[in-house]
């Protein structure tokens, strides 16, 4: 036997609920020769007849009526395929797999995925924090699917987005003196017990060689890695922390006050994706909500 055609089987079960091919054909949007034309087909492909005429209307053959069920079961796994197909092509399923620095996945990046979730509910969402050579190999070789990370970056099997900005500031304690300021400048913080993050890393580097400029030498009290351990210290009125303004933002309360720092230093977020293939379709789809959300 050939292939079955699905219009047949669409035409033969419009019949069967209509019991005419003129009713069956306008059900279908398509002429009443078609209708006939393909149960035709439909009838010389099984070997036997499927509907005989009485009066003006068609009448099924028991064969046909056998057949009904199972037409109808796979017709309806047929629906059900085109319905998986479409939420597909719609990313309005899958997984996305992302890597980013804990403070960034809990800060501004929580917004983010939450909307993201609510707008596509089938789309299950894992997060992963990593040093930033992990995360960057993890990504470019599609172990994950997108991250985030501070520019510059230039990693050969990446593929990198500006996403956003974000300004240092200082997190200084809610009675402090400077709590009362906007601002403050480098060359006011030489006699400040700072706490400091990123020792070694390049904005680290870069807030040194502006400390030395302003002919300030950094009291660093406290060394860390994470900006919630910073916050934590500056609560406890350790001393005053330089941090990312966008990380900070979700540790603020009564007990601590970002002040902008002059002059003003910036840090660059970007989002990566694998160079060695073309950015998958879900993939496109949270980084339109990320570029959405971070420039609105």
């Amino acid at each position: 036997m050939s292939s079955l055609n699905l219009k047949s089987l669409e035409c033969f079960q419009a019949i069967m609920l209509t019991g005419s091919a003129t009713a069956a054909a306008k059900q279908l949007s398509v002429t009443q020769p078609a209708v006939s034309r393909l149960i035709s087909v439909l009838e010389q492909q099984l070997g036997f007849a499927l509907f005989y005429r009485e009066h003006s209307r068609l009448i099924a053959t028991d064969e046909a009526r056998y057949l009904e069920q199972e037409i109808a079961l796979l017709l309806s796994s047929v629906d059900r395929f085109k319905a998986l197909a479409d939420s597909i092509a719609k990313s309005e399923m899958g997984s996305l797999k992302i890597v980013a620095p804990a403070s960034f996945s809990a800060g501004p990046l929580a917004d983010v995925v939450t909307s993201f979730i609510k707008q596509y509910p089938s789309v299950s969402v894992s997060i992963d924090a990593h040093s930033p050579q992990i995360a960057r190999d993890l990504v470019a070789h599609r172990s994950v699917d997108c991250g985030f990370i501070q520019l510059p970056e230039n990693h050969p099997g990446l593929i990198c987005e500006h996403l956003l900005s974000s300004d240092l500031v200082c997190a200084v304690p809610e009675h402090h003196e400077l709590s009362v300021r906007d601002s403050v400048a480098i060359s006011e913080l030489g006699s400040e017990p700072l706490i400091m993050l990123g020792q070694g890393r390049p904005s680290r580097i870069r807030l040194e060689n502006e400390f030395k400029k302003a002919g300030v030498r950094m009291n660093v009290r406290l060394e860390t890695h994470t900006v919630a351990t910073a916050c934590a210290y500056v609560k406890k009125g350790l001393g005053i922390a330089i941090l990312n303004e966008v990380l900070a933002e979700q540790y603020l309360d009564t007990q601590m006050k970002l002040i902008h720092l002059r002059p003003k230093i910036q840090h660059q977020y970007g989002f990566i994706y694998s160079a060695y293939a073309p950015m998958p379709r879900l993939v496109a789809k949270f980084y339109q909500h990320c570029l959405a959300h971070f420039s609105g």
